[in-house]
């Protein structure tokens, strides 16, 4: 049995930071890498999960 992420957000670049979105509800902003071969990486913090559009993605990772 697993449980979905809160929230989830699609993205267009493999490095993305998350803070919480939440002003001074939310947590450090941390960077996170999408691997490339899983697509999507989950924050430690908040446990939102970013996902990479790969139709739009920029190469710069």
């Amino acid at each position: 049995m697993t449980i979905d992420a809160p929230e989830t957000q699609i993205v267009t670049t493999w490095k993305v930071a998350c803070d919480g979105g939440e002003g001074a509800l939310g947590h450090p902003r941390v960077w996170l890498t999408i691997p490339e071969d899983r697509g999507w990486v989950e924050c430690g913090y908040c446990d939102k999960r970013y996902v990479i559009d790969r139709a739009h993605a920029h190469d710069d990772h």
